[in-house]
């Protein structure tokens, strides 16, 4: 996944003053639920619910390389100018980091400007699809780089029949990060309303410019995300269950970073693990969530003991299990916020983990 995100991240830590050195955590940590210590270059079992430690050293998976004769799927693109869409339009943008808000310490006085910009979607289409048929699908966010980027790892596991012949939509997001611009108030915030944007203007444009159809099965469609994006995938989950029953995140931002403040929701994505997940009844959402020892710790100026990404992700786990969620945990050593390299061995596992389950009959 695109590492824009943290680029964005980084520019607010230093705009604040904080410093950017994160700590590393071990996997057996009081704070840490129980883990299974993996050899090197392995995966765990796809048939596991449970949290496992893989690292410090990776193995790129096989799936990344082109194998002679495999079937090679097309990549597409088109754009979406805001100015044409009802929902998120126009978007907004601040010219200078939030202060913590004296009467509220969850959350932060935000200036923003409103502003109007241009969303790029890429398509990946395998060679399998057949034209007039509903296809199963997963969107990514911070795309839409993703489109072409993962087509040879789809490729291959598409042949090997190990997910089934799904078309990938990677959705670029509105611009900046966190409170006060676009992509914070798609991602961040607890409500369906991205999902809805989504449904109503992304996939009827995805159907028209690349002539395919899209299933309607919550089943059959995934959202896959890293940071914020990992945590707005399961926030369309959750709010629109109707609509997606599978996820994917890395360096999920289970976090308070949720703005402007919503008192429905209080403590942004942090309050997945600390009131939603254990508190309402389950619902049926298998869920793959995974996280760096070196990931983030408090990357702004609040200090509201709500801003650790691996406590958070600890805290997430504990819960699933607790519920009893179809989830799988990977915690990876010597590995940061949205890892490259960790992402380069679990990734093809990830998916093929994420799909697991999906009609035998669907997959052709």
């Amino acid at each position: 996944m695109p590492h824009l995100s943290r680029i964005a991240l980084l520019a607010a830590l230093a705009a604040a003053g904080t410093a950017t050195a994160q700590p590393v955590r071990k996997y057996d940590d009081k704070s840490a639920p129980p883990f299974k210590v993996l050899k090197e270059g392995e995966n765990p079992p796809l048939d596991a619910y449970d949290n496992f430690v893989i690292g410090p050293k990776y193995t790129p998976a096989p799936e990344r390389t082109k194998v002679k004769d495999v079937p090679e799927g097309k990549v597409e693109q088109f754009e979406i100018d805001s100015k044409e869409t009802k929902l998120f339009n126009p978007g907004i943008k601040r010219d200078k980091f939030g202060t913590p808000d004296p009467n509220n310490p969850k959350t932060l006085i935000v200036e923003t400007k409103t502003m109007d910009y241009k969303r790029k979607i890429g398509v990946y289409i395998p060679a399998q699809y057949k034209e007039g048929t509903e296809a199963p699908f997963m969107v990514v966010h911070d795309g839409p780089g993703q489109a072409s980027g993962y087509k040879t790892m789809l490729d291959n596991l598409i042949h090997q029949k190990r997910i089934p012949p799904l078309i990938l939509i990677a959705i670029q997001n509105g611009g900046g990060d966190a409170q006060g611009h676009e992509r914070g108030k798609e991602y961040d915030n607890m409500n369906g309303d991205y999902a809805t944007y989504i449904e109503d203007e992304v996939l009827p444009r995805v159907e028209k410019n690349c002539k395919v159809k899209l299933t309607k099965d919550p089943d059959g469609r995934a959202a896959m995300g890293c940071s914020s994006g990992g945590s707005c995938a399961l926030i369309m989950a959750w709010f629109r269950n109707d609509l997606y029953h599978r996820v994917l995140t890395t360096s999920g931002t289970f976090v308070n970073q949720a703005w402007p403040f919503d008192k429905n929701y209080p403590d942004g994505a942090w309050g997945f693990h600390e009131t939603l997940i254990p508190k309402e009844p389950k619902k049926p959402i298998r869920l793959f969530i995974q996280v760096g020892d070196k990931d983030l710790l408090n990357p702004n100026v609040m200090r509201d003991n709500m801003h650790d990404w691996v406590e958070a992700n600890h805290r997430m786990a504990k819960v699933l299990k607790e519920k009893g969620y179809e989830y799988q945990y990977l915690f990876s050593q010597g590995s940061g916020h949205c890892d490259g390299k960790a992402q380069a061995q679990f990734l093809p596992h990830a998916i093929e983990w994420t799909w697991k389950g999906y009609p035998d009959k669907k997959v052709k």
